[in-house]
This record gives structure tokens, sequence and C-alpha cells, in this order.
């Protein structure tokens, strides 16, 4: 019987996926659809998308499929070929990635969850097929350009730090299901104007545009595709990139360039940069924006801290593990600046951290 889960060690994969010449596309689909029976379908789809040596990462619900993969380029026939034999896949829109190192994942994760994204609603509440009307990238720069016309940013705020629509309002969240409200809240009044939502790939706001519908907004629309779908179709077309900056990826990448824009500044100096890392002590791996030479200052860590930390025996980290707290203990993604005077382990200061 093959397996349905890889058990292989983490770095031992991303060492064997950094060494391998395979040429691989990077791209991503979702299906709102009812699974009766999502373990059987998660068994089934790890098996073909194994097959066909497909990495990344696939979330299964009662509700449908949000994937975001790497396929080999000898195989992408294959790979749809595959999704053609499954009903609810046939013909669907696959987001290829606007910058592509073929790196973006290790392995093939296929989970079961209760929702394909972590949204809070109850969708017996309200019709989530009334969706928003979805723009191409055209529609969308003509409707932008309408004084009546509000755009939302679906994605948290790590997201929209490094890249983001013009003009756009960005609400300051670290979860979806945060956003719904507070985003709800931002507009009332507003509830008679354009409203313009998008987010990575466009699933946030299928479901997003539908609950603020059924709130009483009557022009919903959304980006059809999402960022990825709007810059590869504006520069196919040749018309106005209205996106500044970089499109926030969740694998590998950590994000694609869409535009020449650097919006964003290193959290540890100051310096324009858009490049987020984790860092690289695994006690602490807190998201965060990093430029080179503070990379090369602080060994790709956040902190001196966990600098030092990092430095220590194995031994020693694995004891100290159970009485230490890092910034990825306290802070949430991206929500802090650091600040390195006097802080190290020899004096036993915490890092001296703010809110942003």
């Amino acid at each position: 019987m093959k397996a349905l889960h890889n058990r292989i060690n983490r770095h031992v994969l991303k060492q064997r996926i950094l060494a391998d010449k395979t040429p691989r596309v990077t791209l991503s689909f979702y299906q709102y659809y009812l699974l009766g029976n999502p373990q059987l379908f998660r068994d089934h789809f790890y098996l073909l998308m194994a097959d066909i040596d497909v990495l990344g990462r696939i979330y299964v619900s009662y509700e449908g499929v949000n994937a975001q993969v790497s396929v080999p380029e000898s195989r992408i026939d294959d790979f749809k070929t595959a999704m053609q034999t499954i009903t609810f896949l046939q013909d669907i829109r696959l987001n290829f990635a606007i910058e592509d190192d073929g790196k973006s994942f290790i392995k093939l994760i296929i989970k079961v969850r209760d929702k394909i994204v972590a949204d809070g609603l109850d969708d017996r509440s309200f019709d989530v097929t009334n969706k928003g009307i979805h723009l191409k990238a055209e529609e969308f720069n003509k409707l932008a350009d309408d004084p009546e016309t509000i755009i939302v940013d679906m994605r948290n705020h790590y997201e929209s730090e490094v890249g983001y629509f013009k003009n756009a309002i960005l609400p300051n969240v670290e979860t979806f299901r945060e956003a719904l409200p507070v985003v709800e809240e931002m507009l009332q009044g507003q509830k008679d104007k354009n409203i313009i939502m998008y987010c990575t790939g466009g699933i946030r706001c299928e479901k997003a545009s539908a609950y603020y519908k059924h709130k009483g907004f009557t022009k919903v629309y959304q980006v059809e595709g999402g960022i990825i779908e709007y810059a590869r179709r504006a520069k196919e077309l040749g018309i106005e990139n209205k996106f500044l900056g970089k499109n926030f990826v969740f694998d590998e990448r950590l994000g694609e360039k869409i535009s020449d824009d650097v919006i964003s500044k290193c959290h540890q100096c100051g310096t324009p940069c858009d490049t987020h890392t984790n860092c690289a002590n695994d006690a602490c791996h807190i998201l965060f924006i990093q430029c080179p030479s503070c990379g090369q200052k602080y060994e790709h860590t956040c902190s001196v801290k966990c600098m030092e930390f990092n430095r220590l025996p194995e031994e020693s980290k694995t004891a100290l593990r159970k009485t230490m707290s890092f910034n990825g203990t306290k802070f949430g993604k991206g929500r802090y600046k650091a600040h390195h005077k006097n802080e190290s382990l020899e004096i036993g200061h915490m890092d001296t951290l703010t809110q942003v």
C-alpha cells in the first residue's frame, strides 16, 4: 500500500529540493464544493498528486479545496490530466506564480480541515454563493479610477506591508477571521459605493464578498484570480500595473515581485527592504523583514538574543528552550520593531520591543 504522508525530516527534504535541478512550476488553485467525505477525497488526491511528484500544501474540507503546489515542468500536462479526472476540478483556473525559482515547496502536505480558509463565519447564516462580481485586470483598472470606488485589501498586515494596490485600505490585522469585522466597521456609511476586494489568489474574497453582500453592501466586486492573476494579465495586455511592491506568498519564497517599488523597511535597521524571512533560531522562528546587511550582522536571526542562543551547543539549547522566550513566543507575525542595545544572553535581558 502506498504511503499517504511524507515522514522524511524537513531539513533533509529542504537540502534535497535545493540540490534538485528539475525545473518546477509553482501554481495555486481553489474550488468551493460540497464534499461528502473530505478524508476519503484527501487520501485519493494525495495518491494522485504524489504519483506525478507534486509538492505543496493543500487543504481539504467539506466546503472544497485550497491548494498551493509545485509541479515538475515536464509533468504539467500530466497534472492537468489528473485534475480532469475530478469532476469539480475540471477546467479550474490555475494561478501560475509570477516569480518562480522552482523551490517553493519541499514536500506534499494535504490536510483535512474544518474550512479551506479559516474565516470564523457561520456559512448557514448567509448565501455563500451570492458572491461579488469578478473583475479582470482591465476592468479593475477602470473601476479603480472611479472616485466612488473603495479598494480593500483582505490580506493580513504582514502581506500588505510589502505590497498593495494604489489607494487601497489596508486593515491592520493578523488573520482573515480578524479582517472581516474590522473591514465591515471601516466601511460603515459607505454601503452604496463600489467596494473592490482583493487577496493573493482570490479565495478569501470569494467568501468575504458574499458576506458583505449579506451585510447590505450593494456594489461588491473582487479581483479575479487575486493579485497573481491580475499581475499576469496586466503584463500580458501591456496595461498599467496598479499594484506596488511585492506579493507575499505562503511558501518557501515568501514573496514575488510585482513592481520594482520597495515600500517597506528592514525591521532591524530601517533601510528600504521587502524581504521576509523567519528567524534562524528555530525556538523563535518569527516572521520579519530583514535586509542583507542585518542578515549578515545578526546571522539571519531577529535579535542578538536569538543569535547568541543559536551559537550554543544543541544540548544547551534543548535545556534552555523550556525556560526562555523569544520574539516568536511573544509577538505575532511582523508585529515588532527590534532594538538591539544592551540585549544578550549574558546579561539576561529580554529584547526591548515595541508594537508596530
